[in-house]
């Protein structure tokens, strides 16, 4: 929350300088650094704005006000809330930055809350109602994760994540569109950081709806590509490659990466699927992989890297919540390197990105 309040500070004091409502002759004095019982309250409470977020979100709010700002009673009328618990909702989002209060009672839109549209470029929405629906209640049940070693979301639900998935339409909807939303943000820095000029067939591995591999082929217009993933995966795949216009040099095939892999290919892509699963079934994976690769191709695994060291990385918070809802795990580069190594492939590079992740490359050994 102070990073938050932080940016905001930033941001203001930029835009005010450059529309020239302000001038400074000496930069302002640093702010004074919270106690640590606040910074330890704001750490302990952070599930309120989480949550917070998760029901404007949910709720569409930020679509309702992205035309300008709306009183909160309209607000509530439509999205058939009551009218002075939006207010209070809103209230509170406004004073972290996410929403603001333009004249009593009315909202607009904050570039933090602007994320929450559905239809931004960048947007977030899909991302904040996967992280507080059922993840939020997996993550309630963290000691039954930490004493066990065990998923706490099979437990909660009884199936796991990925099973539940499956058999449950709407919560598969959300969360194909957070992958999507995700691989976006991510699929630009990773083209940059790949060299794949020269490749006839690029494999998506797990490639969901094709965000990735789509970002690959505009890219490379000689290059073709295999979108792989479960069938009831890429059976949804196929509007979203027309309307990106790939589909010409795009086949979607659905199986299970357990089993077999697509053979053929020059560069097999596995993006965010390693960090899913344990060990264990991270070499089943990876042999599917190496047993349908020639000895030219080349293997790129994009995840978040963890840091050797103790400093901040979100990658720590989401090895956590691979440990609540899923069997997988974050690695650094040296247990990707010792992973790699049991599945037959000699890693032969490691690029970090903008966005966090970065693209780990290797070959057959």
């Amino acid at each position: 929350m102070w990073a938050i309040r932080g940016f905001i500070a930033w941001a203001s004091s930029t835009a005010q300088r450059e529309t020239g409502q302000v001038m400074h002759t000496q930069p302002p004095p640093p702010a004074p650094a919270a106690p640590p019982a606040a910074t330890l309250l704001n750490m302990m409470t952070g599930y309120m704005i989480s949550q917070s977020i998760y029901v404007a979100a949910k709720l569409g709010v930020a679509d309702l006000v992205q035309n300008g700002p709306v009183r909160y009673e309209t607000l509530a009328a439509i999205s058939e809330c009551h009218a002075p618990s939006v207010y209070r909702l809103l209230r509170a989002l406004a004073s972290v930055g996410v929403f603001t209060e333009t004249s009593p009672g009315c909202f607009g839109l904050t570039p933090l809350a602007g994320l929450l549209r559905a239809a931004a470029p960048d947007s977030m929405r899909a991302l904040a109602m996967v992280y507080n629906e059922e993840s939020y209640r997996a993550w309630g049940d963290m000691l039954y994760a930490v004493q066990t070693g065990r998923p706490a979301f099979d437990r909660v639900y009884g199936v796991p994540a990925f099973e539940y998935f499956g058999t449950h339409p709407e919560a598969n909807a959300v969360f194909n569109a957070a992958m999507i939303d995700w691989t976006k943000r991510v699929a630009g820095a990773v083209v940059g950081a790949s060299d794949f000029s020269g490749l006839g067939t690029v494999v998506d591995v797990g490639g969901g709806h094709g965000a990735l591999l789509t970002e690959i082929l505009r890219s490379h217009r000689k290059a073709r590509g295999i979108l792989f993933d479960q069938p009831h995966v890429v059976a949804d795949a196929g509007a979203f490659l027309q309307t990106s216009g790939v589909s010409d040099r795009c086949t979607s095939v659905g199986g299970d990466f357990f089993e077999e892999v697509p053979a053929g290919g020059d560069a097999y892509v596995l993006a965010q699927i390693l960090h899913d699963w344990d060990d264990e079934q991270d070499l089943a994976i990876l042999s599917r992989c190496r047993a349908a690769m020639s000895g030219r191709a080349r293997l790129l695994v994009v995840e978040i890297v963890l840091p050797e060291t103790e400093e901040p990385n979100f990658g720590k918070w989401l090895d956590l919540h691979m440990l609540a809802v899923t069997r997988g795990r974050e690695r650094t580069a040296t247990e990707y390197g010792d992973l790699l190594g049991r599945a037959g492939f000699t890693v032969t590079s490691v690029v970090p990105t903008d966005t966090g992740t970065s693209v780990v490359e290797a070959v057959l050994a």
